[in-house]
């Protein structure tokens, strides 16, 4: 007998794969549009060209976001903050953050 793969299984483990590169497409975006904010100052005003572009809402799309107006002021207001994502994404950046957070609470 040969082996047996559920071509539900697959494709749906295939459309993940397909989310997370164009996950990584969007992070390339948004470092891209903090790199011209500390070289230009129009950072904010690039990403929400870009995520209001065709290419754009299609990429955003793809990697499971809803390409609506509330995302594009989102990615806006990240990239205004000029932290880059692979900084954001770390456990140590989200451990500081939540310190912080609780201090400021207390």
């Amino acid at each position: 007998m040969k082996d047996f793969i559920d071509g539900t299984a697959f494709n749906a483990e295939q459309g993940n794969r397909s989310r997370k590169l164009f996950a990584a497409v969007v992070l390339a975006a948004l470092d891209d549009a903090i790199a011209d904010d500390k070289k230009y100052g129009n950072g904010p005003e690039q990403i929400a060209r870009w995520a209001r572009s065709r290419d754009g809402r299609e990429v955003l799309s793809c990697a499971g976001i809803d390409p609506n107006e509330r995302v594009v002021k989102g990615l806006m207001e990240f990239v205004s903050k000029g932290v880059r994502t692979s900084v954001a994404l770390s456990r140590e950046e989200s451990e500081r953050r939540n310190a912080a957070a609780q201090a400021e609470a207390a």
